[in-house]
């Protein structure tokens, strides 16, 4: 079961998250019980995770050959066990127990963004600026833990808060022309849009993006057009990012070129895979042995099918088109590089 908001207000260092960010940690929380003689301790993941006594009494082995007993909703069981002392060596229930084990990575991103979001608030006094404190549904936490946002330096977090513009939209508008020059990176807040492209005369959706996601990127990455048309299918908000900002908080964090030598390398020990982003045609061609093939259109269609388990090295003729799908792949939390100069071979991209 989940824990309840009251249950988790009481906890330390975690209470003083925002009442957004404790509904969402309650809905990715579950409580164990444990039976009279057991040991909770050995079947959480201690290292990875807070570990609470919500409620029962539990015996705890010291390294000192101590013991101590903790009882759920004491100021002591507010604190993960182990988190003010030396970690137990073991742990036996008196009674039944409820425990907790809260991803640690997951709740030190959480704080992160609602410090830096709380002095974004302080700090910004126009009335136009987003609440950044309400942490929209362009910041969830599924975004935050599972896209190129949880791997940010905390210093372009703040940055970003500065620099993001809120735009409302409606249902109909074109924010992005195929064709056009790129200009913004935008991420959802609310609402729901259609990328669509043109092809063979005819325009054709390929995509529906909801909160969280984000489009652009590809045009500003490749300095290059835009390749596709972005329509709001609903009312909404969207975040825009200029380019000059872009490519300073995102794409220079996020964007790791590779060399051909260490890419050959990393291969042949089974550490990546290739992953060729050129049309079938000029895969057929030349592709890499072993490589697998998704064209830069295609890219965002195949995240779901993509293994994720897996470090990708991303290559195309140039490295423009390498360089936009890695920087794609990276947001949504893949593991990838790209090769920087492609294959050198002829002036396409």
């Amino acid at each position: 079961m989940n824990p309840s908001i009251e249950q988790l207000q009481r906890l330390e260092p975690i209470r003083g998250l925002s009442p957004r960010r404790l509904e969402e940690l309650a809905a990715l929380s579950n409580c164990r019980t444990f039976p009279l003689g057991s040991d909770p301790l050995a079947s959480m993941q201690r290292g990875e995770q807070f570990v609470y006594l919500l409620a029962g009494e539990l015996r705890l082995s010291l390294p000192d050959g101590s013991k101590q007993v903790l009882v759920g909703g004491c100021d002591a069981a507010h604190w993960p066990i182990g988190y003010k002392s030396a970690p137990p060596l073991a742990g036996k229930a008196i009674t039944e127990v409820l425990m907790l084990g809260l991803d640690f990575d997951l709740l030190d991103i959480m704080m992160t963004w609602d410090e830096l979001a709380a002095v974004a608030d302080t700090s910004v006094q126009s009335s136009e600026a987003p609440p950044w404190s309400m942490m929209s549904g362009a910041f969830s936490a599924t975004a935050l833990t599972s896209t190129a946002f949880s791997r940010l330096p905390p210093a372009h977090i703040h940055e970003l808060f500065q620099r993001f513009q809120r735009i409302p939209v409606r249902s109909g508008d074109c924010v992005v022309r195929e064709g056009d020059p790129g200009d913004f990176y935008y991420l959802i807040e609310s609402g729901r849009c259609v990328i669509s492209k043109q092809v063979g005369g005819v325009r054709m959706d390929v995509a529906e993006l909801k909160p969280g996601n984000a489009f652009g990127e590809e045009a500003l990455v490749s300095d290059s057009a835009r390749g596709a048309t972005v329509t709001m299918k609903t009312d909404g908000a969207l975040l825009r990012l200029a380019k000059p900002d872009f490519i300073e908080l995102l794409q220079a964090p996020l964007l790791r070129p590779i060399q051909r030598a260490a890419a050959d390398a990393r291969v042949a020990a089974g550490r990546a895979r290739w992953l060729d982003v050129r049309y079938p045609a000029e895969f057929v061609e030349d592709g890499l042995p072993g490589a697998l093939n998704v064209p830069l259109n295609e890219i965002r269609a195949a995240f779901p099918l993509i293994d994720r388990s897996l470090e990708y090295i991303v290559y195309c003729q140039s490295g423009r088109r390498s360089s936009a799908a890695a920087f794609l792949l990276a947001q949504n939390g893949i593991d990838a590089q790209w090769l920087q100069g492609g294959l050198g071979r002829g002036d396409s991209a």
